[in-house]
């Protein structure tokens, strides 16, 4: 196992810089997921450190010693990869054993590692079949126990799990989590996915355009999001915002309101808002909580309404035409134009300055 430094790290094609500066500390047994949307860099940055791209300036260092220019074989990593790339003309067995058979490992070394992969991955009892008869979940197990075998330092994942269905996802998904607490060793993980990270990360690092937005715990990031993008990203269904006017800021709270929305008190959290200026107030859809009578601090119409079984989701415009969401634990049924407030605790909701909408974390 080892730790992973990544210090001012930048990557360029060209004139296109792609990661801009980026700094992470992943430590030594840690499950660290990059997160963003398509095109912020995420496996790019996970591919430079595999050695799988050239890094243009900074330093990366596994176990304490600079990897800069050290090949990938020599890095001491494992890589899963989205397609699988596993050889259709080899057993599982083959395929799971195929680095240690380059690299010269006697059969019953081969063996050992093998047996224990699959014990590990439960799936002995497919050692013996090709892939074309294995499923898509199956197929990734064999990735990942060809990765398994080289008994790495660092595993890292590019988005493995994103040509699965619904249903296969999440059992792989278990099935990654419990594979990280069996063998503690650190891994690294990519996904556009906000439900994959939340619940597979012990930190994640939120990426947008090459740059970091924010990195912590899940629940660190969920609860207190650094600025707008964070806030937005991170949540399902995403958080609601609504624009408000600033009427009043009191050392670290601030009366806010606007035309759908009555007049509030929210905490600033060291956020530059000034009297008379806007404000964006951002509330988790799970967080409000309908009243028909009303007395409620939201007001709007309902849209569309969704009955999942164990929660509603209520699509609603306020008065100034503001879209909301709102996730209620329950069914309820709503029909479409009917009036409809929300009461919310304003302990849990956040109030951003308009000018910091996307501005990345000082580092």
């Amino acid at each position: 196992m080892a730790d992973v430094r990544l210090r001012n790290l930048t990557k360029s094609f060209g004139s296109v810089q792609v990661i801009k500066g980026v700094d992470i500390d992943i430590e030594d047994g840690e499950f660290v997921v990059f997160v963003g949307p398509s095109g912020c860099g995420k496996s790019t940055l996970l591919r430079m450190i595999a050695g799988l791209e050239d890094i243009t300036s900074g330093t990366l260092e596994i176990g304490g010693k600079r990897v800069n220019d050290v090949q990938p074989k020599e890095r001491g990593i494992a890589m899963v990869f989205q397609s699988y790339a596993i050889f259709p003309h080899m057993t599982v067995r083959e395929n799971v054993a195929f680095g240690l058979t380059i690299n010269g490992a006697s059969k019953a070394d081969k063996g050992a590692k093998v047996a224990e992969a699959a014990r590990v991955l439960q799936m002995e009892h497919l050692l013996d079949r090709r892939p074309s008869q294995l499923s898509g979940g199956q197929r990734q197990r064999v990735a990942i126990g060809r990765a398994i075998v080289r008994d790495p330092q660092v595993f890292l994942f590019d988005e493995p799990l994103s040509n699965l269905d619904a249903a296969l996802r999440m059992d792989m998904r278990m099935e990654i989590g419990k594979l990280h607490q069996t063998l503690g060793t650190s891994m690294i993980y990519v996904t556009h996915d906000q439900v994959e990270a939340m619940t597979l990360a012990d930190k994640i690092v939120v990426l947008r355009g090459g740059e970091v937005m924010q990195i912590g715990s899940p629940m660190e990031l969920y609860h207190e999001p650094a600025n707008l993008f964070v806030a937005g990203f991170l949540g399902a269904p995403s958080m609601n915002f609504i624009e408000v006017d600033v009427a009043e800021v009191t050392g670290t709270r601030a009366r806010v309101s606007a035309p759908a929305l009555e007049t509030i008190e929210v905490e600033t959290k060291g956020r530059d808002l000034r009297a008379g200026g806007k404000g964006i107030l951002g509330v988790r859809p799970q967080y409000l909580v309908p009243t028909t009578d009303g007395s409620g601090m939201l007001h709007g119409k309902v849209e569309l309404t969704e009955r999942l079984g164990a929660e509603t989701v209520v699509d609603v415009a306020l008065r100034d035409g503001t879209k909301m969401i709102a996730a209620i634990g329950e069914d309820r049924v709503f029909a479409a134009g009917d009036a409809i407030d929300f009461n919310f605790d304003p302990a849990a909701a956040h109030l951003f300055a308009r000018e910091e909408e996307m501005a990345p974390v000082p580092h």
